[in-house]
């Protein structure tokens, strides 16, 4: 501050901030995201600003030691903060590289010679219905990869299931029991594979709710070129929204909550060859998967655990950034949160296993560091989190002041760093870190979730294998109050602190001094959290999962007459035509690109043309679910439009549920 004497000290501060804020509009101009150089020096300065706002921390804002609440509230809140930092410098050190595959895949592409190696694919499912499962099996057999097998491994033991299989010429295994849950259910499919005549050479795992595109197998083959590759991996990419984006009606302008992880934390990960199995949408090595005795069955996460059982045998995992699957994401919040809350559970099983990083094993240094990092992950960035919203209800209820700082000292110390991670992860991520929208992203299952770690370290073993609903009506708009109760009362509780402070003068308190500006825009911007939060615990009515909305030309055959039309909103029950109104009740055929003519209704008549109700026979339906499902680049919303999100968000908040046409 020194160097600006001419100013006060919350002028100099906004210089600060400024500085950085003018160096970060820069930076999409002259870094190269796909270069490890430009990477390490965006999070190195990271690092400088992160240690330089810790010391401040440690040094100027603790409250006094002694048994008082304050210093209690004071370090508790700081221990939060430095071991969610910790976790957050790790991240930093794996995203400042980057490995990309697409050009290897390019290269290595047939590596096989003339005799394609024959891969068993298996679609494990335990309870979806046939409209989830059709659409997997349908895409499987479609796979450009000639030598293959699609096996449906079902724990449900449905003879309905059975039937459907064989009338599609797949093979259909069931077991007499659920031990192992989905690694047991894989493992089952392994021992009779290898009882066949001729074993497979691979194993491709989809989830009964993951549609291979038809170059998934041929791309990822290709990566095994190498023979220490024991698993390829590839992103999961869902062709609906999930239920933060759906009940907050921003599914056409914020990417889904796992779109970042598999765009840009996977590859980095995979730049230091640590990345890990996802589960479904992955291809393993027959002799490699048969060398470590299977799938693991010690942790209901057993995708990572594969991982570090190939790792601990000598294989590696590869990952191919490529939208090669497409799937269905949770549709309920309530299923949302339960898959979470598993998926960290399982992870803190894997750290207190035989394959933990403390334990006696074979796995390299940077393994260990990949199950810490995860750890950190999980542990403390969902606790942080809930810690944010709770702490400051401290100062309005109870005169307790958990950082000792002033508004300009706050400004230039986490004002800087903050806006600079902000800056270098959109930079690196083109634009997918929107503060308030990711902040929801985490509340809303941060106690389920906080639990879930605290109990997974304390008791590793014994806790069941909850499985993900898929499906279901969702036609109703649904409160989620048990989910919503915790963000409502925390909600309530800082409006009426606030009230309070701003109304009586026995609230404000003076002990805070300049710091209660600190206060007042920390409450602030969790009062915004907060009902955002709140609001999507709020979940809408769902459309068609699945649509082409893009328009394109068709032809309406009516009583012998051919007219042409334009078709939009195509799914695989209805069609919406444009260019020429029929009136309701009439009958035809709609000509429909790559799948052929087609019997339709017009059930629905519009202003501009017809809603048609398709009635297609079953190798019609096949090309239908292909052309959704089967084609094309990744589903969704790949990165933020801004002035889209802006205006998706003012239309939820203005409690209009009423999608953009």
């Amino acid at each position: 501050m020194t160097g600006f004497p001419y100013l006060g000290e919350f002028s100099a501060s906004l210089i600060d901030v400024s500085l950085v804020a003018g160096i970060g509009l820069l930076l999409p101009f002259v870094v190269d995201r796909t270069k490890t150089l430009h990477r390490a020096l965006l999070f190195f300065v990271a690092f400088l600003l992160a240690f330089r706002y810790a010391w401040w921390r440690t040094t100027e804002t603790l409250a006094p030691a002694g048994w008082t609440f304050d210093m209690v509230a004071s370090w508790s809140l700081y221990a939060i903060e430095m071991a969610a930092l910790i976790g957050s410098l790790s991240a930093f050190v794996i995203m400042s590289r980057l490995r990309l595959r697409g050009a290897e895949a390019d290269k290595f592409e047939g590596w096989w010679g003339d005799t394609p190696p024959r891969v068993a694919i298996l679609i494990a499912t335990y309870n979806e219905d046939l409209e989830v499962l059709e659409r997997t099996i349908v895409g499987a057999k479609s796979l450009r990869h000639t030598n293959k097998q699609v096996l449906v491994l079902d724990d449900g033991r449905r003879d309905w299931l059975q039937d459907f299989c064989r009338r599609q010429g797949v093979r259909y295994i069931r077991r007499h029991d659920n031990k192992g849950s989905k690694a047991g259910n894989i493992n089952h499919a392994l021992a009779v594979l290898a009882q066949d005549a001729e074993t497979p050479d691979f194993v491709a795992v989809l989830d009964a709710d993951f549609v291979p595109h038809r170059g998934f197998l041929s791309r990822c083959l290709a990566l095994f070129h190498d023979p220490k590759v024991g698993l390829v991996q590839t992103p999961q990419h869902f062709f609906n929204a999930d239920p933060i984006q759906h009940n907050l009606g921003v599914s056409r302008s914020y990417p889904d909550e796992q779109r970042f992880f598999f765009d840009h934390m996977q590859p980095a990960r995979d730049g230091w060859g640590i990345a890990f199995c996802c589960g479904t949408s992955s291809v393993a090595r027959w002799d490699a998967v048969q060398s470590i005795g299977g799938f693991p069955t010690d942790s209901i996460t057993e995708d990572f655990m594969l991982t570090l059982a190939l790792q601990d045998a000598g294989w590696s995992t590869v990952y191919l950034d490529e939208a090669l699957t497409e799937g269905l994401a949770p549709e309920g919040l309530k299923e949302y949160v339960t898959q979470r809350a598993r998926w960290c559970l399982g992870l803190m099983q894997i750290a207190r296993s035989r394959l933990g990083p403390l334990a006696r094993n074979n796995l390299r240094l940077r393994d260990r560091w990949s199950v810490a990092d995860s750890v950190f992950y999980w542990f403390t960035t969902f606790l942080f989190r809930l810690a944010a919203i709770v702490y400051p209800l401290l100062y309005w209820f109870f005169n307790i002041t958990v950082v000792d700082a002033s508004l300009p000292d706050v400004v230039t110390y986490f004002g800087c760093y903050y806006l600079w991670i902000l800056t270098v992860l959109n930079t690196l991520s083109r634009g997918m870190v929107v503060p308030i929208l990711n902040d929801v992203s985490q509340l809303i299952g941060a106690i389920p979730i906080s639990r879930a770690a605290i109990v997974g370290l304390i008791k590793p073993k014994g806790h069941p294998f909850s499985v993900t609903a898929k499906g279901g009506d969702r036609s109703r708009i649904v409160v989620q109050w048990r989910l919503m109760a915790p963000f409502a009362i925390m909600l309530v509780l800082t409006v009426i602190g606030l009230s309070l402070g701003m109304i009586w003068d026995s609230f404000a308190f003076d002990e805070a001094g300049d710091g209660k500006w600190v206060i007042l825009f920390w409450t602030l911007y969790n009062l915004l959290v907060l009902s955002v939060a709140v609001v999507a615990c709020i979940e809408l009515p769902r459309r068609e999962r699945h649509v082409t909305d893009s328009p394109e030309r068709a032809a309406f055959e009516t009583d012998g007459v051919s007219r042409k039309v334009w078709l939009v909103s195509l799914t695989a029950d209805t069609v919406r035509i444009r260019g020429r109104v029929y009136p309701q009740g009439t009958s035809g055929w709609i000509d429909i690109k790559d799948v052929g003519h087609v019997p339709a209704q017009v059930i629905a008549s519009t202003v501009d043309g017809a809603r048609l109700l398709l009635r297609p026979s079953d190798e019609q339906r096949e090309a239908l679910i292909l052309r959704f499902y089967a084609e094309g680049a990744a589903p969704g919303v790949g990165g933020v439009r801004t002035a889209a999100l802006l205006e998706d968000l003012g239309r939820r908040f203005s409690f209009n549920s009423r999608p953009p046409r």
